[in-house]
């Protein structure tokens, strides 16, 4: 079994992207093991077993970037378009209630301190098989140790080695995406 929390952000939170800033194609709206391993460290919980992510729509934003390394202002500036996630849902998955109830606790944030997720007090912690986890609507990126999968990144948590995954996508992920 699988004890499941859902995290809501009545609001928007910017998506996770890859090193390239993927703004333009908005191809990954998956978490890697890296942000997986993040949340587990934030909530002091053995594993996060299952993860599954999904959300209202995009909604494009624009953003000034700068280079750390430019100390002079007014220089080098860019702007990048990336997509900010509308009303997002996470589902994480424990192999205890002990886990999942430190869990419920805290909040999360995905990618950046301002983008809180908290709790869903009206679900609480459900109790679920695989099969049935398998059914939530959702992106989850099943984490593999080999090229069997796509390149996902790089591990910030283990000396920046290569992650692989292949990603599932349950029906319902995204109720209205906008380009």
């Amino acid at each position: 079994m699988i004890y499941t929390v859902t995290y809501r952000g009545p609001f928007g939170f910017i998506k996770p992207w890859t090193a390239v800033r993927d703004e333009l194609t908005f191809s990954q709206q998956f978490l890697t093991p890296s942000i997986i391993e993040g949340m587990r460290q934030k909530l002091q919980v053995d594993t996060i077993v299952r993860h599954k992510l999904r959300f209202t729509k995009f909604s494009k934003q624009q953003e000034q970037t700068r280079p750390k390394l430019i100390k002079k202002w007014g220089k080098n500036f860019s702007i990048i378009e990336r997509g900010l996630m509308i009303e997002p849902a996470l589902i994480l998955g424990f192999k205890s209630r002990e886990d999942a109830q430190k869990a419920f606790e805290q909040h999360l944030c995905l990618c950046r301190n301002e983008d809180i997720v908290l709790p869903d007090s009206q679900r609480g912690i459900k109790e679920v098989s695989d099969a049935a986890f398998d059914e939530i609507s959702g992106f989850e990126l099943e984490f593999t140790d080999s090229e069997e999968g796509f390149m996902v990144g790089y591990n910030r948590f283990n000396d920046f080695e290569p992650m692989y995954g292949s990603l599932e996508i349950t029906e319902g992920a995204i109720k209205n995406e906008i380009l």
